[in-house]
């Protein structure tokens, strides 16, 4: 996910704007959005601590939902062409 000008952020071939995510957070693209946020915390946190295995696992865990949701938003894309 990049930031593109202003309050714009460009998620796989996706413009969103980030009032559209305030109004549906339940939205795949807003769920990808916050996957991100948290993977860049936990990445910043295990450079710190190399061991913490709880935090790899989840760190696991949320790349893997990260990818299921991201080729479901690409499938869904190519339905709609």
């Amino acid at each position: 996910m990049e930031r593109v000008k202003g309050n714009f952020f460009m998620v796989k071939n996706s413009l969103i704007s980030q009032k559209e995510h305030e109004k549906n957070r339940g939205s795949v693209e807003f769920q990808v959005f916050s996957f991100n946020t948290k993977i860049r915390r936990l990445a910043s946190h295990l450079e710190l601590h190399k061991k913490d295995s709880s935090s790899q696992r989840g760190l696991r865990k949320i790349l893997g939902k990260r990818q299921r949701l991201l080729d479901y938003l690409s499938k869904k894309k190519e339905r709609t062409l």
